[in-house]
């Protein structure tokens, strides 16, 4: 049997929503293409749609209990050894670590993407050090990796987190502007921000709700969306109750997880984003490819994702009150100065963020064509 080419995550909705056009390349060059993710309901659209095959992986994205830990990594070892891939690619951190690991034992090329550093860089414990002695030791085996802002490379390379691997800075992973066309600001209706993220602590949710509470004091009239999942696997996922008290308040309209955003931000005029770290944030550049400004946080990742005062503005992390500020003066500006950010955003995408960019460049690293 032909042996595949893997990709490796710790959710199949990663794959299909940030990986879909790298995918969708390998098969049409002919590849075999395998998938390896905990099962949630985007596994069966990555083989009916992209026509990629699926293998279910158990691994827990907040999981530190050591027997659990050391039985995922047992049954990826066995996965990997079965498949016998010619290259993995793996994304977001514990795939980046775990696979890296089972990949080098097996002398299996590969390559890992830092789309983010994460939890576990956001906080320092004994638990936090460890994991990142661990992601060092997987890097050095890589061909390459991958990295979506020079901030984080620098604190990969600070840390010796690299140690000499050859590294690669892409624009994220790539803005299928087709599919997230450009639409002008909405002319009727309430003024409409709108965050899209998984409900975290790190994403900066809960500043968006206090934002919001500010705002909606002095403009009755304005809207706030929040969309994104609940439960997600990671240890400072934002609890139901938390989420249904906000409901309760009144503010923030908290509308779930979307599987198509583009409706809602096509309604909105500026989506925000107050993270405290990101890679290259998909959720902006989806906006901005429609035509929405964005308001985001002054940290690594987020900063290279707007222009400050052009495509979009900058506030202080975990700071309500500067977002509440930034959030105002957005309500203030006049509708063309607006549209004209939104204009911005979308010529931005074009020419640094297209799909063709992001691919490329796991592409070229599979062909060994790393620096």
């Amino acid at each position: 049997m032909i042996a595949p080419i893997v990709l490796v995550s710790n959710t199949a909705w990663y794959l299909y929503n940030f990986r879909r056009g790298t995918l969708a390349e390998l098969v049409a060059q002919g590849h075999r293409v395998v998938t390896m993710a905990p099962p949630d309901r985007y596994a069966t659209k990555l083989v009916e749609e992209l026509g990629v095959e699926f293998v279910p992986l158990q691994l827990d994205g907040k999981g530190t209990r050591l027997l659990g830990e050391a039985l995922s990594l047992l049954r990826l070892f066995f996965a990997l050894r079965r498949l016998r891939p010619a290259f993995v690619f793996n994304f977001t951190v514990k795939a980046n670590i775990y696979s890296g690991l089972v990949c080098r034992l097996l002398r299996i090329p590969y390559a890992n993407n830092v789309s983010g550093l994460g939890t576990a860089f956001i906080h320092d414990s004994w638990l936090y050090r460890r994991v990142r002695s661990l992601y060092a030791f997987a890097n050095r085996g890589a061909r390459c990796v991958f990295f979506q802002n020079e901030e984080d490379l620098q604190v990969f390379n600070a840390t010796g987190l690299l140690k000499g691997t050859p590294t690669v800075l892409l624009p994220g992973s790539g803005m299928d502007t087709l599919r997230f066309p450009f639409s002008t600001l909405p002319h009727e209706g309430p003024f409409t921000f709108v965050m899209v993220a998984r409900m975290i602590a790190d994403k900066g949710v809960r500043e968006y709700v206090a934002a919001a509470g500010q705002v909606a004091r002095r403009h009755s009239d304005a809207r706030f969306l929040l969309i994104g999942p609940l439960g997600v696997s990671n240890s400072s996922a934002i609890h139901l109750d938390e989420v249904a008290q906000w409901q309760s308040e009144g503010v923030v309209e908290y509308l779930g997880e979307q599987e198509d955003v583009r409706p809602w931000l096509a309604e909105s005029h500026v989506l925000v984003l107050p993270s405290y770290r990101e890679g290259m944030p998909r959720t902006v550049l989806e906006a901005a490819s429609m035509g929405r400004p964005a308001i985001v946080t002054d940290v690594p990742g987020c900063r290279q994702a707007v222009v400050n005062g052009e495509t979009g503005w900058l506030c202080e992390v975990k700071s309500a009150e500067s977002l509440a500020a930034c959030m105002e003066d957005c309500l203030a500006l006049p509708p063309e100065t607006l549209a004209a950010a939104g204009q911005a955003a979308r010529r931005r995408i074009d020419a640094e963020f297209a799909q063709r960019l992001g691919v490329r460049g796991g592409l070229d690293c599979l062909a060994g064509a790393c620096p």
